[in-house]
């Protein structure tokens, strides 16, 4: 006896489709969540009263892997046509990430070497007829060098390759950090860390390449102004009076030439030879009369501050086109007392950021 097997390719007709759609329609008004799913999703549907939205499951796939094919069938947006752009098709400048963290080691100019929780910002341009990047190739380049001793060579060598993978002319990475300095006091021998907020910046623009350090210095400004006023009522009254002075910053920016290294304890000594007046960590009483003694032997205005720290920088040939931004924020008045100098084209600028001498308080 001949058995023929049936043409399961044979495409059934609307009687058997239907009877198969009752038959689907019985087993799954009985049939669990999860036994929907694991069939097909799609056939929730079915079901009476359905929204017409699939059943999904509601629980993580820890044994799912991403393989290559499946990588390869992920939407990626960012990479569309440029037919999905939105707004003006112009070039951005800069696009990418601010503030990712991670330890980076650096080198101590007496040859030791620390280890630092710093805050990285790399970007690169975008052409005006790409949608956007893939923003965590930048993170994936960084952290490839990120083990490294910190050097600005490590920090191009990062550069290098998210501006190849992203297919970008022009990039930047800055990295920002506090630096720590053992410093001792004015008179009772006591020590304490002094912190300094610095700011290194790789800058790429056109082929050209710009090595910039940022640093901000607190310092104390006795105004002289006051001081003669203070000392006037002393003199000609007999009235005891104090000259006002404040807490003050002055962020120092410099180009670094190629050729000798610049440390960072290098711009730290230039800020405190300008202006000698630094906050003291650790004081006792001879401390407090000795810091008293120092501001009056240093009374400066702003625009004083902005020229002294020029003279250290102009001095110095490892420096190439600086910026000196100085805020003393006055206890005498209820606003603070500013001043700009650039040198070079570097940082010259018509406009200022509104919020750029707030960003020079430092509360304590």
């Amino acid at each position: 006896m001949n058995i023929h097997q049936k043409d399961m390719a044979q495409r059934p007709d609307s009687q058997q489709a239907r009877e198969a759609l009752d038959r689907l329609r019985l087993w799954a008004e009985t049939a669990s969540d999860a036994e929907i799913v694991a069939l097909d999703a799609a056939v929730a549907r079915l079901l009476p009263n359905d929204d017409g939205y699939p059943t999904l499951s509601r629980e993580y796939p820890h044994q799912f892997r991403a393989d290559a094919a499946y990588r390869a069938s992920l939407p990626d947006l960012q990479n569309g046509p440029a037919s999905l752009i939105r707004g003006a098709r112009l070039p951005l400048q800069h696009v990418g990430i601010s503030n990712f963290r991670l330890p980076i080691r650096f080198r101590t100019r007496a040859g030791g070497e620390m280890t630092l929780e710093s805050s990285v910002t790399g970007t690169v341009s975008l052409e005006a007829d790409k949608k956007g990047i893939n923003m965590s190739r930048i993170m994936r380049s960084f952290y490839a060098h990120a083990e490294k001793t910190f050097s600005f060579s490590v920090i191009e060598a990062a550069l290098d390759d998210y501006k190849t993978d992203l297919q970008s002319l022009d990039a930047r990475i800055q990295m920002r950090f506090s630096y720590p300095v053992r410093r001792e006091s004015l008179r009772s021998g006591l020590e304490g860390y002094q912190y300094y907020d610095i700011a290194l910046e790789l800058v790429e623009q056109a082929g050209e390449r710009l090595k910039i350090v940022h640093l901000d210095y607190v310092y104390s400004s006795t105004c002289p102004c006051s001081l003669e006023l203070s000392e006037h009522a002393r003199r000609t009254r007999g009235q005891l009076a104090t000259p006002h002075s404040q807490r003050s910053v002055a962020r120092l920016s410099a180009v670094l030439k190629p050729g000798d290294r610049v440390w960072f304890e290098d711009l730290i000594d230039m800020a405190r030879a300008a202006v000698p007046t630094e906050t003291q960590v650790m004081v006792k009483r001879e401390d407090e009369q000795a810091f008293a003694e120092l501001n009056a032997a240093n009374p400066i205005f702003v625009e004083d501050a902005a020229r002294l720290f020029s003279e250290q920088l102009s001095d110095d040939p490892r420096i190439g086109d600086f910026r000196v931004v100085a805020s003393h924020q006055e206890s005498l008045h209820s606003h603070d007392a500013v001043s700009i100098l650039t040198e070079g084209p570097t940082f010259a600028s018509q406009s200022l950021d509104p919020k750029l001498f707030a960003t020079l308080h430092h509360p304590g």
